[in-house]
């Protein structure tokens, strides 16, 4: 069970007792949100889609994810919102990542279907290291075309740029599924959805007819040299 740590209510000074929140990590592991015991809670005047989630590192994965931002209501009627540690970056210092090293080159598929795009991204997901990668069946769910172990996967194959409330569903059924959402995309990506994958670290690929995937943003990168963790 969590620890719990004291929350001062800036309103009417009371002390309270506050248990952080635990979540479930896509590794398996409990996931408990590291609370800052010491430090000052932030008077919540409204809430904002980006102020209510808060990036914490699994220490038993390694794995950064986005969580609910703690938050503790006095008996007074004030909200505060409760820091919370800070994410250490992982060390650059131990040369590159196995997986990457390990990889047989990549065989793409030429796409000419919508069928094909998400045979090439089954693939490609299969070739970064996810196991178990499988379409759902005739009838997938809504947002998602390829689940695997940890994994949540979309494929946009139209010609048109994949929206942000598709790369905002798409984040939605991995943070239910406790997994990690991979986007691939033909024709690229609206300004306002890219921004927002990279807030929530999500990795964004382009794919183009040969079937071959190209990363398009930091944790693309990440995932393409590190692969799953």
């Amino acid at each position: 069970m969590a620890k719990s740590v004291p929350v001062h209510c800036p309103t009417c000074r009371r002390e309270h007792s506050f248990t952080p929140p635990t979540f479930p990590c896509a590794c398996g592991a409990p996931l408990t949100l590291p609370v800052l015991p010491d430090a000052t809670p932030e008077l919540l005047a409204h809430r904002t889609w980006r102020d209510s989630w808060v990036a914490v590192r699994c220490p038993s994965c390694d794995r950064q994810d986005q969580w609910p931002r703690p938050e503790f209501g006095c008996s007074c009627g004030t909200v505060v919102r409760l820091p919370v540690q800070p994410v250490r970056e992982p060390s650059t210092d131990s040369g590159p990542p196995a997986p990457a090293a390990l990889r047989p080159e990549f065989r793409p598929v030429a796409i000419r279907t919508a069928e094909d795009a998400v045979v090439a991204a089954e693939r490609y997901l299969t070739w970064l290291g996810f196991t178990g990668v499988t379409r759902p069946g005739v009838a997938p769910d809504s947002g998602v075309d390829l689940r695997g172990v940890g994994l949540v996967a979309r494929v946009d194959p139209t010609t048109l740029p994949t929206s942000l409330r598709a790369v905002e569903c798409l984040w939605l059924h991995g943070l239910i599924d406790s997994a990690s959402g991979v986007f691939f995309s033909l024709a690229g990506y609206e300004r306002e959805g890219r921004a927002r994958a990279d807030e929530l670290g999500m990795p964004l690929f382009v794919m183009d007819l040969t079937g071959t995937p190209q990363p398009l943003n930091g944790p693309a990168d990440a995932l393409l040299e590190q692969g799953p963790n």
